[in-house]
């Protein structure tokens, strides 16, 4: 039996998944509430695996605090994803991680998650990690896109555009929710057009 991978993203309505230095948005753009956050939680909750690129794993140390360091936040959605047992597919990182239960795997991404899905007897779960996400998708390994659109437009301090560059791919809405009157939580499971 294969491991579900859910690609779990955040956006823009426009599109794009961060700000760049000079927005001034905030965490989640400023729009989380508590719908949201009780959502998130209870996701993260789940017995799973995270599986990191290198930058979306640079960024967790930086902002949520590396295990020499220890937490940079005490909010209990943060502190869950850093407590996860993670996986972080890179080339360019060396052991040890500076993580709490953090394995790096080397090689090919899509050979890795691959074995991940094979072997995992749990479901696995990426937030963010764009371009690793891209090349998964492509390769038919990403189950279901978990996407977060909040309700704001951040053309002129936008940056990473989620999907720029991704193939083409029908997607089959499984689930769809909102939260706090304006962020939308859909699901999807994708099928190469």
């Amino acid at each position: 039996m294969s491991a579900i991978y859910t690609w779990d993203v955040l956006s823009t309505l426009d599109g794009f998944g961060s700000f760049s230095a000079d927005g001034d948005w905030g965490g989640y753009w400023g729009k989380q509430g508590p719908e949201f956050l009780a959502r998130r939680q209870a996701q993260y909750e789940e017995e799973q695996r995270l599986v990191l690129g290198a930058t979306t794993y640079r960024e967790f140390v930086h902002y949520l605090g590396a295990v020499s360091e220890g937490p940079k936040t005490d909010d209990a959605i943060n502190a869950r994803m850093r407590s996860m047992p993670t996986t972080v597919v890179s080339n360019s990182l060396a052991d040890p991680l500076d993580w709490p239960d953090a394995v790096l795997e080397r090689g090919d991404a899509v050979d890795v998650v691959a074995g991940l899905k094979r072997s995992s007897p749990v479901p696995l779960r990426s937030h963010g990690s764009l371009s690793l996400n891209r090349a998964l998708l492509a390769a038919g390994l990403v189950d279901r896109i978990q996407l977060t659109v909040f309700p704001v437009l951040s053309g002129r301090t936008g940056s990473d555009p989620v999907f720029a560059g991704a193939e083409d791919f029908d997607l089959e809405l499984v689930d769809e929710r909102t939260f706090d009157g304006g962020t939308k939580e859909l699901l999807y499971r994708p099928t190469r057009h």
